[in-house]
């Protein structure tokens, strides 16, 4: 009875595993049902074209050519290529960091505004924006002509508010004028002038509607006793006419313009002219040389060449803070609203300034999240192009050169090299390789917790 029953036991028993073995054999299958269209189309757009990449690396422009590492060689010795190793370093250091630190500031702000809900929405809405879109915008942000561009106008307007520009940059002595050139840029009269007799100072040279506002009609001024006189306007009559070295009465005065007097290379008075283009020296200007500083003729300040060979990355990378910043302060937002507010409460009842609540407690809480967007930010820079590829101009695009740019123009430009162009690829691929393991392995140390 005992070998029977025993068995039985070993016969009832391994029904029940076939069972459960043929069940996980059926979910197997079913699950890789499933998973098999998007395997495929992972193979398809995915792994076939890493794998032809990297096999079209080792030939040369024809695919012909067995050429080894050679193109590979010509990374490292191409200027332009190294130019856009170098920029594509610049983009990864500062864009991420910048584009995360913004984002932190603005979700931490935000908390304590009362429209803070409409401001996100604000500082988010650049990402409804595409990359072609967003790089026409900051085109014309960064043109080179205050009157177009924002950025110029802007810096033009704190700089003249700080530092008065010129009325006349383009002036200069007319002929047989009785002004001659002098160092630097000023001009000089070509005689010592005499109290009791006006001094003559005319100028041309001038676009009527650059004149400063209220000016006047030039005036020829008066002789006064003991003193030096003149007249300071431009000499010339719209229509033609007029007489030279003569104030006309249709003629316009220079009103501002700065005249000093000149003795023994020593300024002893000073004057500007009013509205009708006179002024008045004292007696200490007899027998001296008028002078007319360089500073009445300096060019207006033009503003920055945001898009020149110097600030043109920069300038790209400003463009690029300004639509991820949002990104950015939407996920720090929401990992802000996770924080246990009765950490922050007890830290600030023990004495804690803001400063010290954010940097010790709010930052170290929100580590994960600022992870999360900066590994997000710097896998996307690596891949930047478009906004490259738009905002420079084509004669510092080298300038501002980054890889995934140079490699479309390497790939497709007016002299292809799909050789050189796939080795470029895989360099990308290799240095995005590290950031993404990096980021499955902190996606299942998260998972473990």
């Amino acid at each position: 009875m005992t070998p029977a029953t025993g068995r039985g036991g070993s016969s009832a028993t391994a029904a029940p595993r076939a069972s459960k073995a043929g069940e996980a054999r059926r979910r197997r299958l079913t699950a890789a049902a499933f998973l098999l269209p998007a395997l495929v189309l992972l193979g398809a757009l995915v792994v076939h074209p890493i794998g032809y990449s990297l096999y079209r690396s080792f030939f040369d422009r024809s695919g012909d050519a067995f050429v080894g590492a050679g193109n590979y060689r010509e990374i490292l010795l191409d200027d332009t290529i190294r130019t856009a190793l170098k920029n594509t370093a610049v983009w990864v250091v500062l864009a991420p960091a910048t584009a995360t630190a913004l984002g932190l500031i603005f979700a931490v702000l935000t908390e304590r505004v009362r429209w803070g809900t409409a401001f996100k929405l604000i500082v988010f809405m650049p990402m409804a924006i595409s990359m072609l879109a967003a790089g026409i915008i900051f085109r014309l942000v960064y043109d080179a002509d205050p009157d177009r561009g924002v950025a110029n106008a802007v810096w033009v307007g704190v700089h003249d508010t700080f530092a008065e520009s010129s009325a006349f940059p383009k002036a200069r002595p007319g002929r047989d004028s009785p002004l001659v050139p002098s160092d630097g840029g000023a001009f000089v009269t070509r005689a010592p002038v005499r109290a009791g007799v006006p001094a003559l100072l005319p100028l041309v040279g001038i676009a009527p509607e650059a004149l400063p506002a209220g000016t006047r009609t030039a005036t020829p001024a008066a002789a006064e006793p003991g003193k030096v006189t003149g007249t300071a306007w431009q000499d010339f009559t719209r229509g033609g006419g007029g007489a030279t070295n003569t104030v006309d009465s249709t003629e316009s005065a220079l009103s501002g313009l700065r005249i000093e007097a000149v003795k023994d290379g020593r300024v002893v008075d000073s004057a500007s002219a009013r509205s009708d283009g006179t002024f008045t020296l004292s007696a200490a200007a007899d027998g001296a040389l008028l002078r007319l500083p360089a500073s009445n003729f300096r060019e207006a300040y033009a503003g920055v060449e945001w898009l020149g060979p110097t600030l043109v990355t920069p300038a790209v990378i400003g463009a690029y803070v300004w639509m991820w910043a949002g990104f950015a302060m939407v996920l720090i937002g929401a990992g802000l609203a996770a924080v246990p507010r009765e950490l922050l409460e007890a830290a600030r009842v023990d004495g804690a300034g803001e400063w010290q609540v954010l940097r010790r407690i709010t930052v170290p809480l929100l580590a994960p999240v600022l992870a999360v967007v900066l590994v997000t930010l710097v896998i996307n820079v690596m891949k930047v192009f478009d906004l490259v590829f738009v905002i420079a101009p084509g004669a510092v695009q080298d300038d501002a050169n980054v890889l995934a740019l140079q490699l479309y123009r390497t790939s497709f430009g007016t002299d292809a090299d799909p050789g050189l162009g796939s080795a470029i690829a895989v360099l990308l691929l290799v240095l995005v390789l590290p950031v993404m393991v990096y980021n499955v392995r902190r996606m299942r140390r998260e998972a473990r917790r």
